[in-house]
Order: C-alpha cells, then structure tokens, then sequence
C-alpha cells in the first residue's frame, strides 16, 4: 500500500513494515504558518497514531524566531500559552492520509500533526469552519497560487550580505518566459517532479515579472486537502531550493522596486452530493455565490490579519502592484481584491487577492470560507460590480484594506463575528501574537514611517515566512 492510501492505523503499520522504514518525521503547523516537527521512532510513531503524541506548546508561544511573547498580565492571560502556563506537552494527532515520501530523505516517510484541542491548531480552525459549513449542507473546494523570488544565495550569504545586492537567480522582468524556463528546465523540472512525487501537483508553472520569480497554481483540492498541499509546497519548495545552493522567498514584498508576492485563493462551494453551489441556471451566479460575495466583501478587513499577517505584508497591498487596496469585485478584474470567474459547474469560483505569499494557509482559507459562510447566513449583498481599475476608486472604509499590522489586529480582537466563527481563546491569542509582531517591528525598526522595507523584516522574514 502506498502512504497516500493510509486512512487506519492498520494501513500504517502494514505500510511501514514493507518500507522497513526506522524513522518517520511528523510537524505541526504554528500560528505564522511554519512546519515545526522531528523525527520519532517507528514503534513510537506507530503507537502515537493510535494515541496521539506529546508536543510541546512553544511553538504557540513563540513568534518565527523562537523569541516567547511577553506581554502585561492583562494581555498575558489572553496568550494560549506563556511563562503562566508552564509550556506543557499537548497531545498532537498523526494526520493518516497526510503521508508522503519526501524525495530528498530516502526512505523517510512525513506526516503532517494537529492539535487534538483546535483552539489555536491553524489546521483545527480551518476544520471548524468547514464543519460549520457543511451544516448548511455545503463543502469547500479551494486552490492556491504563490508566487516567490529565487535568488542565488544561501542562509549564510544572505546574512553575510546584510541582505543588501542579492544575487537574483535571474535577470530582469521576463513574464511568462520560454527563454527563461527552458534555461533552467533542470530546475523547474525537479520542481514539478517534487509536486508531483508528493501529491501537491501544479496546474501551471512560469515566470512572473521580476528578476528571478515564479509563480506556482497547485491543482484544486477539497479545502483541507488544499490548505495542507499549500504549506507542503511553501516548505519543500524552500529545502528544494536551499539544496540547489538557491534561496526561495516567501514575503509579501521583499523590495519596493518590485511588485509584493502573492498567496491568491480560489474557492467555490459544491452541494453534498457534490453539484456546485456557486452556479445557477445558465451558468450565471447563484444566490448562494452572490452571498458569499457579500460576506467576503463585508469581512475581509475584520479578518485582514489572517490574510496580510506580518508587518511586511502591507507594503505590497499598494497601488498599481498588482495587488488589491480594496474588498471591491468584478468578474475576471486583477485590480480587485476580490475576481469572479466565471465557468462550468467545476470552475464556477471566486478568487481571493487579497492574501499574500506569507499567510499561513489554513488561517487564510478559513478567513476566506469563513467570511463567506457568514455571508450566506446573512444573505449579504455584494455591491455593485467594479469595471475598470479598483485602484482610483474611492470607497468607504469597511471596504479598504487597514493601514497597517496594528489596526488589523485590532479590528480582528474587537471582531464580534471573528469570535463567532473562530472562538474567544483563538481570537485572543492570535490577535495578541499580532500585536507583539507590529510591537517588535517599532521596537527594531528605523523605518518604521516609511514605505521602505526594513532590514529587520528582511531579516525576520526572509527565510522563515
């Protein structure tokens, strides 16, 4: 049996039997979206997939450099975890039909882990959101697109650098380049040879503009599946890249010459007997899109934070970037926050704009799904459609992206409606890590009044987000 055909832990020991495999490495998502994992034992592993396993909640409790929040008493006791709880084990859950044979580790199965509590698990609270729609008899299916900066440098090189005159992996802006991926077909044929090997294939790879950036669709999945093919291929396309002595960049904008770095979602919901929800007679909308339209319009800048989570990823949400400012719509409109695409019943769907490259992207779905869900509860009506460019239209606030990490989060911590969906201790703790990160970027920061991209979020995100 192959290990994407796992589903009991019965499967799983005949399985690792027949591979004599003697380690198995196992990670759970954090709350900015990053693998953190070991490897275990097989006779441990084996015994964890039927009881789960001892993980220890830093990882909740401290930001992408390892540093542990510290905050007053007051935002302390909203914190998941800290100094008050002691930072005990939690019992993570082996994810069965997550396996995959990493191509670079012969013989080294992986295996993505939850939280058994989804209070703050990123994959629990995408799981939350799915379940509430799947009461109103509907399920999610979802595709991301990232686009990322190569750069001929190393973790040392970069730092050596000071992260000033990087080495692009290649030069100029050269869109959608034969010349440029047939060059480097060895390398872009390991990528897709990765993807595929790992089931996360892509629907499309090419060049994107800008010195040495690519722009990766992977293939439409269920919502869960989708997320956890997405923070696959945010982490292994980086090894990949570092084991090619190349580096893989993630942030939303790592220099202001350049556009920012996108993570677009596409999402559409099917009935439970698997016909769309989103296409009505004739191929037009349906009600059920025209809410979840609304919703999204009505809630993205509530739940910005979930979707721009950094300090950095408001430097690429600018005019003329090629991304969004506002939760305006139109149908296949790139200057939009938010572009309907219009289809057959399987390609029916709405397209996300608004995330960047550096959302976790189980956060970034479940704001998105879940914006839209609340949409349909409340039967909310978009506005009317935007022809022409977003970029030059004046639009009340509700409908503009917030200025900054700071007031994204606060909207999301005072957000009754993100509380309903997502619950008190996740929007508490989340909000709060959010603070901390705008709190370190002041604290660190001389360009903290610009629009320049600072070296500490160069440095802060340059490798890990």
């Amino acid at each position: 049996m192959e290990l994407r055909e796992i589903n009991t832990p019965e499967d799983l020991k005949e399985t690792l039997t027949q591979l004599g495999t003697q380690y198995i490495k196992v990670a759970v998502t954090d709350i900015d979206g990053v693998l953190r994992g070991k490897y275990i034992h097989v006779d441990k592993f084996l015994k964890a997939s039927n009881e789960g396993f001892g993980f220890c909640d830093v990882i909740f409790g401290w930001d992408s450099e390892d540093e542990l929040y510290e905050f007053n008493t007051a935002d302390s006791s909203d914190l998941f975890t800290g100094w008050h709880t002691g930072f005990p084990d939690l019992k993570a859950k082996i994810v069965l039909d997550s396996g995959r044979n990493v191509p670079f580790e012969e013989n080294t199965p992986f295996f993505l882990s939850e939280l058994e509590s989804a209070d703050v698990c990123p994959r629990g609270i995408l799981k939350k959101i799915l379940s509430r729609l799947e009461g109103h008899g509907l399920k999610a299916k979802s595709a991301f697109e990232y686009e990322f900066f190569l750069f001929n440098e190393t973790p040392d090189s970069i730092r050596d650098k000071d992260f000033k005159n990087l080495d692009n992996f290649t030069p100029g802006m050269f869109g959608y380049s034969i010349l440029r991926s047939s060059v480097h077909s060895d390398l872009y044929q390991e990528i897709l040879s990765m993807c595929l090997s790992m089931d996360m294939h892509l629907e499309g790879l090419h060049t994107e503009t800008g010195p040495g950036v690519i722009e990766a669709a992977i293939a439409v999945d269920d919502a869960l599946l989708s997320a956890d093919k997405a923070i696959l291929f945010k982490t292994f396309m980086k090894v990949l890249a570092q084991r090619n002595n190349l580096m893989a960049n993630f942030m939303a904008k790592w220099s202001e010459k350049y556009p920012g770095q996108s993570g677009h979602i596409h999402a559409s919901l099917q009935h439970l007997n698997g016909e769309s929800a989103f296409t009505g007679s004739q191929g037009e909308i349906s009600e059920t899109m025209t809410y979840f339209l609304g919703g999204l319009q009505r809630y993205m800048r509530e739940f910005s934070s979930l979707i721009a989570p950094t300090v950095n990823s408001y430097k690429r949400l600018c005019p003329g970037a090629w991304a969004p400012i506002n939760m305006t719509w139109g149908e296949e409109n790139r200057t939009t926050g938010l572009r309907v695409i219009k289809g057959g019943p399987s390609s029916q769907r709405i397209e996300n704009r608004l995330p960047g490259a550096d959302s976790n992207p189980y956060l970034a779905l479940a704001a998105t799904l879940g914006a839209g869900c609340l949409g349909i509860e409340q039967k909310i009506l978009p506005t009317e459609e935007t022809i022409g460019t977003a970029y030059s239209l004046k639009v009340p606030k509700e409908l503009e992206v917030p200025r900054n990490l700071k007031e994204s989060s606060e909207l999301f911590k005072k957000s009754e409606s993100a509380r309903s969906l997502f619950g008190d201790a996740f929007v508490n703790h989340f909000s709060n890590t959010r603070k901390w990160e705008h709190d370190q970027f002041l604290k660190n920061s001389s360009s903290m009044k610009t629009d320049k991209i600072s070296q500490w979020e160069l440095a802060r995100y340059f490798e890990i987000i």
